[in-house]
């Protein structure tokens, strides 16, 4: 459901509106987008989607193009790498629990805002393309910034500018819980807001995520949907996961990179530790890393991913490197992943991986957890270097920098070997059991029964006695 905002007061049925549209419809694959602007009477012209429905990739580019063509020629876009309905449900203070609200600023700038517009379901494929359409109206390439850099700048209201402010988001709670996480982005918001206020700078803001933080089926409970929901075309297939990282030589493709999550922490003493989310910044259409400084060969590769500045980290950059060798027990070369490392703001955090991370030339690496700090593969390479303040996680890992013929894969070779501990267990276990039951057997089989038995009706048996 969407709501313009016209008046003093409205911000806070807007926002709650976002909490109660979630027992109204599906949550599945949308993800919700804020649009709102220093000027006013920016859609009074448009009507609001019906209670429910879905907005399109039209439809949002109906209500983008009438706040830029109406609107301030800067827009702000708060682009978070994940973001659902259930986020501001959660952790928004939807059953009067203000205390507990993650975003207060985000609340109160659209209750001052003059003109705003809530998109509670919104299809994340058209949500995801916000960066393309917005740069597309406004003819001009998109600026990523952080809120510390924006104070350097003064921007001029009547030319056309795109601000990108890129926000992490986490489902995990090994560095940070999502509540702390959409906290910190509510912050930030907060910060660029009060930085274009004193500024005197008119703008229109828009909030929202690459993709839905959860995807949920819901099914309905009511008897008379039963058979309706039964006859129901099948749900849409998820969508195909993104290409790995490829990196070309002059020859060809000689290096593939691929993980499901790529998450860093950096614990700085006498500070909360900064979480980067690397994600969505190296795979997908909303990848910004490069490939610069990149190189491999037949026994040597190295695979540098460039961001830029993040998290107000200069010249944050990961590196991968690889190197291949003969060892004559095998008859055959094997790579290892040596060297994990991290150069930021002129330092350089180094992991070694050589111990775990290994396998045939012609084969790629894969494992379902590659971390620094639970059955760590990647250990610091002494207890002084800069990468023990350093937390790594890759979840569904794949690498390969060798023999690489395409876009895909070679066979991969994985870390978990077929003796698992769980298999161990059951074998011993059963090796014990058997043992028992051994043993018992052969007492059984030893027991002799007595050969002459005492006749009431007979002789004595007499047994002599002898000392």
């Amino acid at each position: 459901m969407a709501d313009v905002k016209m008046q003093s007061g409205a911000g806070m049925t807007l926002f709650s509106i976002l909490f109660t549209i979630f027992a109204l419809g599906q949550c599945s694959d949308q993800v919700p987008v804020v649009i709102w602007s220093s000027e006013s009477s920016l859609w009074q012209s448009q009507d609001a989607p019906a209670l429910g429905h879905v907005v399109s990739g039209s439809q949002l580019v109906t209500y983008l193009s009438s706040a830029i063509s109406n609107g301030p020629r800067i827009v702000l876009l708060f682009l978070q790498d994940k973001l659902s309905l259930d986020d501001f449900t959660m952790y928004g203070g939807a059953f009067g629990n203000k205390q507990d609200n993650a975003f207060p600023n985000l609340e109160a700038a659209l209750e001052m805002a003059p003109s705003s517009l809530v998109l509670p379901s919104v299809d994340w494929h058209a949500s995801s393309a916000v960066p393309a359409l917005l740069q597309e109206k406004l003819e001009t390439s998109p600026v990523y910034l952080e809120p510390s850099t924006l104070r350097q700048l003064r921007l001029n209201h009547s030319i056309s500018s795109l601000l990108v402010l890129r926000l992490p988001y986490t489902t995990s709670t090994q560095f940070m819980s999502p509540k702390e996480m959409l906290s910190g982005n509510d912050e930030v918001i907060g910060e660029v807001l009060s930085i274009l206020k004193s500024q005197a700078v008119p703008y229109t803001a828009v909030f929202t995520a690459l993709r839905p933080s959860r995807v949920i089926r819901e099914v309905s409970l009511a008897v008379e949907n039963l058979g309706r929901s039964l006859l129901q075309a099948p749900p849409k297939p998820a969508a195909a996961p993104h290409p790995p990282v490829m990196y070309n030589n002059s020859v060809g493709p000689c290096i593939l990179l691929w993980a499901e999550n790529l998450t860093m922490s950096h614990v700085r003493s006498g500070g909360a530790p900064v979480l980067f989310e690397l994600t969505s910044r190296t795979f997908g259409p909303g990848a910004s890393v490069s490939l610069t400084d990149s190189v491999c060969n037949r026994t040597h590769s190295r695979l540098v991913l460039n961001y830029g500045d993040v998290e107000g980290y200069k010249d944050f950059k990961v590196i991968f490197v690889m190197n291949s060798r003969r060892y004559p027990v095998s008859a055959q070369h094997w790579f290892t992943l040596d060297n994990v490392e991290i150069e930021y703001n002129g330092l350089k955090a180094r992991f070694n991986g050589s111990r775990q991370i290994y396998a045939p030339q012609n084969y790629s690496f894969h494992c379902q957890s590659v971390t620094s700090f639970r059955n760590p593969l990647l250990v610091p390479f002494s207890s002084s270097d800069n990468a023990t303040n350093w937390r790594v996680s890759f979840t569904e890992f794949q690498i390969q920098g060798f023999n690489v013929t395409g876009p895909s894969f070679s066979y991969a070779s994985d870390c978990a070997g077929f003796f698992t501990p769980g298999i161990w267990m059951g074998l011993l276990s059963t090796l014990l059991m058997v043992l028992i039951l051994t043993y018992g057997l052969h007492m059984l089989m030893q027991l002799k029964t007595m050969d002459r038995f005492d006749d009431p009706k007979g002789a004595s048996i007499s047994v002599p006695q002898t000392e």
